[in-house]
This record gives structure tokens, sequence and C-alpha cells, in this order.
């Protein structure tokens, strides 16, 4: 079974984290768009199983191109470093799946866009991310729980809080504490005069 070793921190500078790869010779390997959407059952079983569905769709920020894919991922494993299961399929058609997983009795729970930055270095993978409403943040991702660490540490990270909550948990997180009526998180939209129209809560 697949499993994902991952760190995740948040990130006060990101240009700065990026030169750092640049110096450090990493492989840059794009710059995508996402839109999660998270599903459970009606009595919210996966949540309850410390598990996660989630439908994701990217585009490229260069090249235009989409992927799109089904993530289920298991119950965190104790430790410092997050480890769980993850199982990932690849599908062409975000509006297919999504009608799939309704006729399967899953409900979309929550949504929101995030930015990604994708780095290679040696054996981990480095993704700088943007949230919005949270800002940015970092995740390394490698083969065991020492590699993760080790290019924490190279990277200069090693004191920066690890932060052990998922993404979707963060959003949710913020939705509730500023008593939003939305499921959906997007980045702001400018308006035809430039101006922010706002964060786009289209739920």
């Amino acid at each position: 079974m697949p499993t994902e070793i991952e760190a995740k921190m948040r990130l006060e500078d990101p240009a700065g984290l990026a030169l750092r790869l640049r110096n450090a010779n990493a492989q840059p390997l794009g710059e995508v768009m996402e839109f999660n959407e998270f599903f459970d059952t009606a009595g919210d079983d996966l949540y309850r199983a410390g598990a996660g569905l989630r439908l994701r769709a990217s585009r490229d920020l260069v090249s235009g191109r989409a992927r799109c894919a089904i993530t289920h991922k298991g119950r965190r494993l104790p430790g410092e470093i997050k480890v769980r299961e993850e199982t990932e399929v690849g599908v062409d058609d975000a509006a297919a799946a999504r009608q799939l997983l309704d006729r399967l009795g899953f409900r979309r729970r929550l949504a929101f866009e995030k930015r990604r930055q994708s780095w290679r270095l040696e054996k981990c993978r480095i993704e700088i991310d943007q949230v919005p409403h949270l800002g940015y943040f970092v995740e390394i991702e490698g083969p065991d729980a020492q590699s993760v660490l080790d290019m924490r540490r190279r990277l200069g990270l090693e004191n920066s809080p690890l932060i052990s909550e998922s993404y979707a948990r963060l959003v949710a997180d913020y939705i509730e504490s500023h008593g939003l009526e939305t499921r959906e998180v997007r980045f702001d939209r400018p308006d035809a005069a430039g101006r922010s129209a706002g964060p786009a809560h289209n739920m």
C-alpha cells in the first residue's frame, strides 16, 4: 500500500525558500492551481475514522494542462512526521467523478483552492503552498521520516514548528472560527477595474 511520509510547516518567506532551493540545484517541477473537494458519508464515517476522501482538479499555470485525481487517505500513524496510507487514482472528468461519489453515497463537506509550487531535491519533494486566508506553507515529502527531517534541516526549517493538521482541517477551523456560512473557499478574484471582489465563497 502506498504511504505518504511528510512534514508540514508554516512559511513566512516563500521567496527566500525558493531561492535556497534554486541555490541547492533543486529541480523545479512547476506551479499549479488546485481545487480540492473533500467528501464523507452522511454520518461522517471517514472523519470519525481519521481518514479522508478527496477529489482534486489541478491546472498547470504555465502550460494550462489539467489533471484530476481521487485520493483516499488513511488514519495518521503516531510519530513526529505525518505517515499515512494513501491511495490515488487519476480520473478524466471531475464532474463525472463528483457524480460517481454522490451516487455512492458520499457528500461534499468542504472545498478550497490552493496554489502549489513544486520542487525535487535529492529524494524529497518540496511543495510551497498558498491557501486562501491562511497564507503560505511548505510540505516536505520523502521516502522515510529521516530523509524528511534531514531535508527540513538542510533548508533551514528545523526551528519551524511541525503542523499535524491537514489543510482540510485548517480550512474548516478557519471557517468555523470566523462564522462563515460557506464550506467553499477560493482566492480573491479582481473585478474589471482590478479591485479585489473579496473571497469567493460560493456555496
